[in-house]
């Protein structure tokens, strides 16, 4: 019995690829989906036994990050893939400009001391971005704020400049029963796969009352403390405990309601003197302190924190280049794959997005050691600015595609740029390390059965699954908002979500090769299949 279901399962895979059409082609069409299975078979080979895509991820990681946008790390890691682009063989590498973004933020020194009557410990925390430094190491006791109102700010005006202020009650500590790392399941593989459209639902009627006032009181807070200036406001991660702080940008006051396209941003500022120092501690010692101060037991802070900004060059960049067309007729039309470069700053970056970034420009290696002469233009674009609220791939879609002033995914009124007809399709990793295992159809039926049997020669991978499903928070989002088909792959979490994302955890260390190698060599089958279509892949609107 236990031979009796791989058997079946072979020959079910072999049923489909007959149903399929699975032959080698050079041309082939979406009506009647094929897969050369000659070129995906020495794309494997080169993908799995020749990968560079862990050398890749090193560069960009050990080397260049972080990579937080605008900063001298960030600059470095363009050059390095402009120049990496050009060894590969590339074309037209460039870098685009967008912007201007804002001031450049770099961290050039930080320790955090903590002494009590008691005892000694050092600090681990990190700073949140943007947020200013001192020439000088500088010493003040910590002060919890108990703020119920705005009145409550008061009592305090005069008194915390030499202070560092915590004003959050610490997170509730529990035990993690569940596991850090993980794969996605056949069930739920099964269920994403068996995703249909949406059923419509009626308004929520927006946030709650107590959401407003507490938005309300946080802005009063903020414009209270940037007004007060002391030494740091502390908090702690938004997420993690054993040690993990997952961190982004130092907050500035803006009123509840403003639109995220006018909210004001600690890069965005005239006098760096008005951001609040920030720092985020790790959720264990920032709980002892609360501790220790409820006990009226005192606690010291000695801080040491050097940055430095930058205003020399205020605009972001995105690393582009290509693979020239071949085909008369199809030359100038556009495959792209990308993925962010830029990260945030408490760790390297490595699985957010060293390890997309490290997978596309294996990708591209892949095609060129394979000498592929695609029939439309590849082009790679690593993006900048994708934390900061996808800037980068957004302003590269304005300029190259549409451009648009409406609601994500309303294609009304769009200002159509000269290559918005030769466009095909855009393909994306951002989800960590995790091996890719299927694809998002963005809500584009008409391609389920193209790029399930692009999929097939994976099935060893367990990579088959096609979902109606859409998925958004990274670059694809920025061509799927304009009408242009753009597609996130289906990847397994291992420990992006527990562990990684914006994390001080987030190292090459983390980086799984057999994933990403995986990874490369099933986008790189798909790009290369898109590059060879007799036709365009179809638009949801069409």
């Amino acid at each position: 019995m236990p031979r009796i279901v791989p058997f079946f399962s072979s020959l079910f895979i072999i049923f489909l690829f007959i149903f399929h059409q699975v032959k080698p082609a050079v041309a082939q069409s979406i009506h009647s989906p094929s897969v050369d299975l000659e070129i995906v078979e020495q794309i494997k080979s080169e993908g799995i036994d020749n990968s560079n895509v862990m050398k890749f991820a090193s560069w960009l990681t050990d080397v260049y990050g972080p990579r937080l946008t605008n900063s001298p790390q960030m600059r470095n890691a363009h050059q390095y893939t402009k120049s990496a682009y050009e060894d590969l063989g590339l074309e037209n590498a460039h870098l685009h400009q967008w912007g201007p973004f804002g001031l450049g933020w770099e961290l050039q020194r930080f320790a955090m001391h903590a002494n009590t009557p008691y005892s000694y410990f050092p600090i681990t925390a990190y700073p949140k971005a943007w947020s200013p430094g001192y020439d000088e190491p500088v010493k003040g006791e910590v002060i919890f704020m108990q703020i119920d109102s705005a009145e409550d700010l008061e009592q305090y005006r005069g008194q915390i400049s030499d202070k560092f202020v915590m004003i959050d009650l610490p997170k509730e500590p529990e035990p993690s029963w569940d596991p850090v790392a993980s794969r996605l399941t056949a069930e739920r593989l099964l269920q994403l796969a068996n995703e249909s459209a949406p059923i419509e639902e009626s308004p929520s009627g927006g946030p709650s009352q107590e959401a407003i006032e507490r938005a309300i009181l946080n802005y009063e807070i903020l414009s209270f403390l940037q007004e007060e200036q002391p030494l740091a406001l502390l908090d702690y991660g938004y997420r993690g405990w054993y040690g993990q702080i997952a961190i982004s940008s130092a907050l500035m006051p803006n009123a509840p309601g403003t639109p995220w396209t006018e909210a004001v941003r600690p890069h965005q500022v005239d006098d760096t003197s008005d951001i609040v120092t920030q720092i985020s501690l790790k959720r264990e010692h920032y709980g002892r302190i609360y501790r220790l101060l409820e006990k009226e037991i005192s606690v010291e802070i000695e801080l040491e924190m050097q940055t430095e900004f930058y205003d020399d060059d205020l605009y972001g960049y995105n690393v582009v280049g290509e693979i020239p067309g071949t085909d008369p007729e199809l030359g100038d039309e556009i495959v792209m794959l990308g993925a962010h470069l830029d990260s945030w700053h408490a760790a390297t970056g490595a699985t957010d997005n060293a390890a997309g970034s490290a997978v596309m420009m294996e990708v591209m290696r892949i095609l060129k050691a394979l000498d592929i002469e695609p029939r439309r233009t590849i082009r790679i674009a690593l993006w900048d600015g994708e934390e900061q609220g996808l800037i980068g791939s957004r302003e590269y879609v304005a300029d190259h595609f549409a451009e648009t002033e409406q609601p994500w995914g309303s294609t009304e009124n769009m200002e159509i740029k000269p290559d918005y007809e030769n466009f095909s399709a855009y393909y994306n990793i951002d989800n960590g390390t995790g091996q890719v295992r299927g694809i998002y159809l963005q809500e584009n039926e008409e391609l389920r059965l193209l790029f399930r049997t692009w999929l097939q020669p994976f099935s060893e991978w367990n990579a088959t699954t096609v979902t109606y499903q859409s998925t958004g928070s990274t670059d694809h989002v920025a061509f799927d908002r304009v009408g242009l088909p753009g597609f996130q792959f289906i990847q397994d979490p291992v420990e992006y979500s527990t562990m990684t994302h914006h994390s001080n955890m987030d190292y090459y260390e983390r980086l799984v090769e057999q994933d990403l190698a995986r990874t490369a060599t099933i986008v790189a089958a798909f790009v290369y299949h898109t590059a060879m279509l007799d036709e365009k892949l179809p638009r949801k609107d069409d």
